[in-house]
């Protein structure tokens, strides 16, 4: 299959009209199937879906971009993923397409747009689920303990401590998985700092490691650990393989940091204790800190951006607008998705959950803020060490100076 989308990508003369689309193949596919059929029914261009397998996406198309046949239209996480694409002159700016056009302008949430953004131009159109980090919660857990969800970091502490005169673990942890990790710096990092520490880090500013808030968020990361809120075998500990949201499904942990996927894998693993017992809530306020509480972190979405070796910009550019049609949006609430448009709103009570689509939309849509993930919005010669080094701080096998230290001379 990536074979038959290489050989009909945009370098050949004989395609017929065809535009290829890279897509990550995964059970969501079915969605973005759906749309080339019908946008098809009515293009002279026709739109040529390639499925990739997840764990060969990455790396498929770093080796069709570099060939001579790279697809026309490809998904992507935006920012730091398409940086070296950008950086060497492969994508449309999209820039004043998006701003030219009501579609398009007005079609979407614009702290999701300006996520996948990079330097303040436009370069991908979202076409994917909002997926914000949220501050899940055991309610029965909760309510026998007769502790108040969160929302100062005086109320987390005190909430560590009973759960921990209770024998329950404060917060459930996938350490072995090291990105679960990374969500506690990233909001840390917001709430205390603000977001645009990190922005001038994406942006290419090592020196902003060095900021006195980046010490701070790394110095409560230990106080954390050293206070026992995630247990003491959290290093142990996965994601992927059930092994944090378990402990939170079976009351051994009060609370999970986690991506709004949560919500789907404990439907999936627990559907009693997703439908009864699950509760979720925003990131709390740090006291001295100049973060926007209402500030969210996580995948905004994901988006498609378009070659700029495409023979066909206008056929990609029309493609790309009917993800904002509200056809689309609702097959994306069907599959249990939250939709990043700004029709979405009243098309969640037919969710699964209504509630907590609603509660996770208003959350993103009144997000001054929305920081993509770090080991997304960095380059991976930047995300690996750094996947690596929070590691290490919440291990403690480096201090919080030892890490902003490491960060600074990643090069």
């Amino acid at each position: 299959m990536v074979m038959a989308g290489v050989l009909a990508g945009c370098g050949s003369d004989d395609d017929g009209g065809t535009l290829t689309a890279y897509v990550y193949g995964d059970d969501a596919v079915k969605i973005q199937e759906a749309a080339v059929k019908e946008f098809n029914k009515t293009s002279k261009v026709k739109v040529k879906l390639i499925p990739v397998p997840g764990t060969e996406y990455v790396n498929k198309l770093r080796s069709a971009m570099g060939s001579p046949s790279a697809p026309d239209i490809f998904y992507n996480w935006g920012a730091g993923s398409i940086k070296p694409y950008r950086d060497a002159g492969q994508l449309v700016d999209l820039t004043s397409a998006v701003k030219n056009d009501a579609v398009l302008k007005d079609g979407f949430l614009p702290s999701i747009v300006e996520a996948g953004s990079l330097d303040g131009k436009i370069y991908g159109v979202p076409m994917r689920g909002m997926q914000p980090v949220m501050l899940f919660y055991n309610k029965t857990l909760f309510a026998e303990n007769k502790v108040e969800v969160p929302k100062t970091w005086e109320d987390l502490q005190k909430a560590i401590t009973t759960f921990k005169s209770k024998g329950i673990t404060p917060f459930a942890l996938g350490g072995s998985d090291k990105w679960p990790e990374l969500m506690w710096m990233e909001y840390l990092l917001d709430r205390i700092g603000g977001p645009d520490v990190f922005r001038k880090i994406q942006n290419g500013d090592r020196s902003a490691w060095g900021d006195p808030a980046v010490l701070k968020a790394a110095q409560t990361v230990r106080q954390l650990v050293d206070d026992g809120a995630f247990g003491k075998n959290f290093n142990s500990v996965d994601y992927g393989n059930g092994g944090a949201p378990t402990l939170l499904n079976k009351g051994k942990a009060a609370m999970h940091l986690m991506g709004s996927w949560e919500y789907s894998t404990q439907l999936g693993k627990a559907p009693k204790f997703a439908e009864e017992d699950l509760g979720w809530a925003n990131f709390p306020t740090v006291a001295g800190g100049v973060g926007d509480p209402a500030d969210v972190v996580g995948n905004p979405t994901n988006y498609w951006s378009i070659n700029s070796r495409t023979k066909y910009k206008d056929e990609a550019i029309a493609f790309l607008k009917t993800m904002a049609s509200k056809s689309y949006a609702q097959a994306l609430v069907d599959n249990g998705d939250v939709p990043t448009t700004s029709n979405a709103a009243s098309m969640l009570s037919g969710s699964p959950n209504p509630q907590f689509a609603t509660d996770q939309y208003e959350m993103v849509q009144k997000a001054p803020s929305f920081t993509l993930s770090w080991d997304q919005a960095l380059e991976s010669k930047y995300a690996t060490p750094l996947l690596t080094q929070i590691s290490k701080l919440f291990a403690g096998k480096s201090t919080p100076e030892q890490f902003v230290a490491a960060m600074k001379a990643v090069k």
